[in-house]
């Protein structure tokens, strides 16, 4: 994206048009539109839009490797293209399934993953396994069983939670966190927006050489 000589556009509207993601939506099956939670989705509709959160991360897989090039307007009147990669802050991902049928669902992943780190890593604590690949400290995880089970109507259940700790420079890119996370909790791929609560929500820090940008995206968007 070039920023047209003579554009009113500032700075800060240039890097949220280049920065927002464009996720691809689909139709959701007619059969599955009365399964839906009515408390986020009050509205009898014909058709239900929604994405798969992998095809939002899938939006930050190029900035991620090589940041998203954004057109800064110097007070001289030059532009000049300044690259910001993104950085996962902080997220939590509240759904309207039970703790009781992600568990069953996700129990073989969960566990082929484990093996493969138990040689390995038999010494190590839940909590050191995941904080191993990148060695900094923050917060993580889903809640214990019993505050899971304890539902809110409006909120859902919380499926999973993350808040970062570290310093700017001891962070990884944005998809490389994900994926990550992704392979103790598969949800992170496979679950779709229409099985969000709205309450649901992430944060994203933009970082270059020269300035430091935070973004906060609603994930539970009832269309």
């Amino acid at each position: 994206m070039t920023m047209e000589k003579g554009s009113m556009q500032s700075n800060l509207d240039c890097f949220l048009n280049c920065t927002t993601p464009l996720v691809p939506s689909q139709f959701l099956a007619k059969s599955e539109i009365r399964n839906l939670n009515r408390l986020w989705h009050p509205w009898e509709r014909e058709k239900v839009e929604y994405f798969k959160l992998a095809d939002l991360w899938n939006c930050f897989d190029e900035w991620s490797a090589y940041g998203a090039g954004i057109p800064i307007r110097l007070d001289t009147g030059e532009t000049l293209v300044q690259y910001y990669v993104p950085y996962l802050s902080a997220i939590q991902i509240f759904t309207s399934t039970s703790p009781a049928n992600f568990l069953r669902e996700e129990a073989e992943s969960v566990c082929e993953m484990r093996d493969s780190f138990s040689d390995s890593l038999s010494d190590e604590s839940e909590n050191e396994k995941i904080l191993r690949w990148d060695g900094c400290s923050s917060e993580e995880g889903v809640v214990e069983q019993d505050s899971l089970s304890r539902t809110n109507d409006r909120l859902g259940y919380l499926y999973f939670q993350y808040f970062e700790r570290c310093t700017p420079y001891g962070r990884v890119p944005l998809m490389d966190k994900i994926n990550g996370f992704a392979e103790r909790y598969p949800g992170l791929m496979s679950l779709r927006s229409v099985d969000l609560s709205p309450a649901s929500w992430m944060a994203v820090a933009w970082y270059s050489s020269l300035y430091s940008l935070f973004a906060t995206y609603d994930l539970g968007i009832c269309r």
